[in-house]
């Protein structure tokens, strides 16, 4: 994809990020003791995590972080990150969940292709009809924007998933605050130190032939 010019993005929603206050600061480890961490919390809210990973460069582009995470909130991140390079080609790879297949979406697409074709009404005809004809459209490979959606039970295929897990294991377990706030900006600087030090995933799979 890099190659093309092609931006290749892996996407999908860390939904429910909680903001953990730890109750009692957790102890340093001494010679011959390991760190404790405290075990209770104080709640103080949650977010939602839009990612958007670029699966050539290994970068993740600026995440869209509130409390939902409608249709319009996976929309407007996607147009957010289309507007990095508005004349670029992209497909982004996600799963098949609804807001992946909205309306607004594909509204969303043929206003950034400027194109022409007659949508139809959502539930009635036309492009817009159902969840199968807005995937097709989606999927287009004729369009400048395209989504590409992973098969059924499969969402373990998209890349953002491993990165995900990462954010999970090296700041959201490890860490303590006191607001969403805290943690928006906690979230964003770990992205920006990311960043500083990426490089594409060996993603690969080798599977085992099985026995017949």
């Amino acid at each position: 994809m890099e190659q093309t010019g092609t931006h290749a993005v892996s996407t999908d929603e860390m939904t429910g990020v909680q903001a953990l206050e730890r109750k009692y600061p957790d102890k340093l480890s001494l010679p011959g003791m390991c760190a404790k961490a405290e075990f209770e919390y104080i709640r103080h809210g949650t977010t939602s995590l839009i990612g958007f990973f670029d699966v050539a460069k290994g970068t993740l582009y600026a995440p869209y972080l509130d409390e939902t995470r409608t249709e319009e909130d996976f929309c407007n991140a996607v147009r957010s990150t289309i507007e990095t390079d508005p004349e670029g080609e992209w497909v982004f790879v996600c799963d098949g969940l609804t807001t992946h297949k909205s309306e607004s979406l594909v509204k969303l697409v043929a206003e950034v292709c400027d194109l022409k074709t007659p949508l139809g009404v959502k539930g009635k005809c036309g492009i817009l009809q159902n969840k199968k004809t807005r995937e097709e459209f989606l999927h287009d490979p004729e369009h400048r924007i395209r989504f590409a959606y992973t098969p059924k039970h499969s969402s373990w295929m998209n890349q953002i998933e491993i990165w995900f897990g990462i954010t999970n294991r090296k700041l959201l377990k490890r860490s303590s605050y006191s607001s969403v706030a805290e943690l928006k900006e906690s979230i964003l600087r770990f992205i920006e130190q990311y960043n500083l030090t990426a490089h594409p995933f060996k993603w690969t799979y080798k599977g085992i032939p099985l026995a017949i």
